[in-house]
């Protein structure tokens, strides 16, 4: 199993589509990162749902789940997240029970409450707003009974879905999800690797109250974490500008494809745009392989975080396997 300090490693996956590529060769390149993180011993492999993003390719997350577990055989595939807001719960109960069904005991939910995409597109993917976020606990709560062991007279059942017990977890970047988390006694991931803000204060709260439940009886936080890996701390900052890039891109109103990594990052940037990438990034782990494992160390001292799902977007998929490897390897590299 990979893991740092015995906590276990896993990956998040954008299915990034890089400048000069296309959807089809990121899609080849999930599917190739997701097998050889099988072999590596990666605990389970979760992919992201965004829409209207030029540099993202799981858009329709659950296909992709599907693609990735048809061609993997052990490795746990899951959402991290499907954006519940924009789907009706029996939707999501019938997708995910489907791949439940087809993939026994290796399907994950996780499920977060923002949309995922900008406003007009939410409007797109909802046709209206209202009450949509408001219902988010009610929403989790009828998934979770789709689920379950259907009782006689029941109207409306989710099949396949019904009696898989599909594993849900609960998503987010804010003290609202892990309170929710807590109450309904789920799993809960934190969205640290692009909005750290609130990570410590949502642990504390999400620990502090947590109610067991059947599904689990104590809390379980697994914490996102940017890890860009390669030979040389150079090697691997070079790496890291893609995403420093990409970030600000965003942030500029200017989203597009993964862009190649550039030699200098400080041209890229006015000095307030610096800081504001740097703190929305502060949780990232860029170097060589000694530098990742004591990075890494000092996140887990620092948050008892249960798991690690690592994400790295990289614009090279050779670079990227690579990242992954070293990463795998880190607690037994001298």
């Amino acid at each position: 199993m990979a893991h740092v300090n015995g906590v276990p490693l896993s990956i998040l996956d954008l299915s990034p589509i890089c400048a000069g590529g296309d959807a089809a060769q990121s899609l080849a390149n999930t599917l190739d990162l997701a097998r050889h993180a099988e072999q590596w011993g990666y605990r389970r492999y979760w992919l992201a749902e965004h829409h209207n993003m030029p540099g993202i390719a799981s858009a329709a997350t659950a296909l992709v789940i599907g693609h990735v577990a048809g061609g993997t055989s052990t490795i746990r595939v899951g959402a991290g997240g499907i954006m519940l807001p924009n789907h009706a719960p029996l939707v999501i109960a019938e997708q995910f029970g489907t791949l439940a069904a087809l993939y026994p005991g290796r399907i994950d939910l996780g499920l977060g409450r923002a949309p995922g995409t900008d406003q007009r597109t939410m409007i797109a993917l909802r046709r209206h707003l209202a009450g949509d976020v408001d219902r988010f606990p009610q929403d989790v709560l009828e998934l979770q009974g789709y689920f379950r062991p259907t009782p006689p007279g029941q109207p409306v059942r989710a099949i396949p879905g019904e009696g898989l017990e599909v594993p849900i977890w609960l998503l987010g970047s804010s003290l609202y999800s892990a309170q929710l988390a807590a109450a309904l006694g789920l799993p809960f991931a934190f969205a640290s690797h692009f909005a750290p803000g609130d990570m410590l204060a949502a642990l504390d709260l999400y620990r502090r109250t947590f109610q067991p439940s059947a599904a689990l009886q104590k809390p379980y936080a697994m914490l996102a974490l940017n890890v860009f890996a390669a030979d040389s701390d150079a090697q691997a900052q070079h790496l890291f500008t893609s995403v420093q890039q990409a970030f600000l891109n965003l942030r500029r109103g200017q989203p597009g494809k993964l862009p190649a990594p550039i030699d200098d990052i400080d041209s890229f940037w006015s000095p307030a745009e610096k800081t504001m990438v740097e703190h929305a990034l502060a949780c990232s782990v860029v170097g060589a392989p000694a530098t990742i494992r004591a990075g890494i160390r000092d996140f887990i001292a620092r948050t008892q975080a249960d798991e690690i799902i690592a994400t790295a977007l990289i614009h090279d998929h050779a670079a990227r396997l690579h990242s992954f490897e070293l990463l795998a390897q880190v607690d037994s590299t001298p």
